[in-house]
């Protein structure tokens, strides 16, 4: 009796939806990627690994030291996502692009996604749609990968060039992560929409002024319209606004996501999170802004 053959593969799996893997370019030369039993593989001879997470490996050429988040900062984001601290958040993405997008089976990428936190809150409920979550930190992108089964995620670098298909992008969410506005409108489809959120001025204002924090950019808003202007049209704008009651490792964690953590020693910080209360009551203040591509 013959016994049918089973094609056996030896590298780790995609864990992504094919359609998804469909938008995946070559970081090297742009060509389409396809998959092998060692990773991805382009047409020019470029080959790309896929993690045992599952996450593809798109980074080209040296990363700096310290260039995207730590095992630990990664850990401490994951804990201060899951206790619900910015489900506001994505819940205003959900409800934003449930009204703007027009596609069937819309591909929604997180550019600067982190653990893919917010992408699968969007992907709940957008049933119909599939997600990728962008990302530097190798350590964020062994989360993202298994955040959501319509999801996949990938590192690479923004400033360096997007992994994808041009026009293969139906929505892209940026959250407190830097932008590329050119490499952004070379993505997003002529009718996709970009949403970006940003810190307003009283963002984290009771830890700001007890710590020492540095203070929101004044110019925050002028600056992301000049990032974007020539290749984006604003099409609205969204304030959320809400409390947060932080015990002292989530008011450090936050601290942390933002750019004073630069600034303040950690020994430094963490000794002036301990003269606060337990709970902590924090102003969350989140400006979402919707664009559209430029015709």
């Amino acid at each position: 009796m013959t016994r049918a053959h089973t094609p056996h593969h030896t590298g780790p799996r995609l864990r992504m939806p094919d359609s998804v893997a469909a938008a995946l370019a070559c970081p090297a030369c742009g060509e389409g990627l396809g998959r092998d039993e060692r990773g991805l593989t382009c047409a020019g001879g470029h080959s790309f690994n896929v993690a045992r997470e599952g996450y593809a490996s798109l980074l080209t050429g040296a990363t700096p030291p310290g260039t995207g988040d730590s095992r630990e900062m990664v850990a401490d984001r994951l804990r201060f996502q899951e206790a619900g601290h910015h489900d506001r958040i994505s819940a205003a993405l959900a409800a934003a692009l449930a009204r703007e997008l027009t596609a069937s089976a819309p591909l929604v990428a997180d550019v600067g996604g982190g653990t893919g936190h917010h992408l699968a809150r969007v992907l709940e409920a957008l049933p119909h749609a599939v997600g990728l979550t962008a990302d530097v930190s190798k350590f964020a992108a062994r989360k993202a990968a298994r955040v959501h089964e319509r999801g996949g995620a990938v590192t690479a670098d923004a400033w360096r060039g997007l992994p994808l298909r041009d026009a293969s992008v139906d929505a892209l969410l940026n959250v407190f992560a830097p932008r590329n506005a050119a490499e952004f409108r070379r993505v997003l489809r002529a009718e996709g929409v970009l949403l970006v959120a940003v810190p307003a001025a009283d963002h984290l204002t009771e830890l700001r002024e007890a710590l020492g924090l540095l203070d929101v950019d004044p110019r925050k808003e002028e600056r992301l319209a000049d990032s974007l202007h020539g290749h984006f049209t604003p099409a609205g704008a969204e304030d959320l606004r809400f409390s947060m009651e932080l015990g002292h490792d989530d008011a450090a964690t936050v601290v942390g996501m933002g750019p004073s953590a630069r600034h303040i020693a950690p020994q430094d910080l963490r000794s002036r999170i301990a003269t606060l209360p337990a709970p902590v009551p924090v102003t969350a203040s989140v400006r979402l802004h919707t664009y559209r591509s430029r015709s």
